[in-house]
């Protein structure tokens, strides 16, 4: 038989995680389980958000400006 737990075994269960890992990385954790709940639940209902963390695609760069004329060694060094 499984026993019933109360908002007093609710109560008494936060508390002592709390004083176990500490206030500092008890949220830490909440969000880490939800993550991976979340994850678990993505991958069994068939869900793929693969395409979100894909870059999405750069639109093709602008041509550089073709110069009249060419640029010679010799007024290289003349700069």
């Amino acid at each position: 038989m499984v026993p019933e737990i109360g908002i007093s075994g609710l109560i008494l269960i936060l508390i002592v995680a709390l004083i176990i890992f500490g206030p500092k990385r008890l949220p830490e954790m909440g969000r880490s389980l939800g993550k991976g709940m979340r994850e678990f639940k993505d991958s069994i209902s068939g869900k793929d958000d693969d395409d979100k963390d894909e870059p999405a695609e750069l639109p093709p760069a602008a041509a550089a400006p073709v110069e009249d004329e060419p640029v010679s060694a010799s007024s290289k060094h003349d700069a």
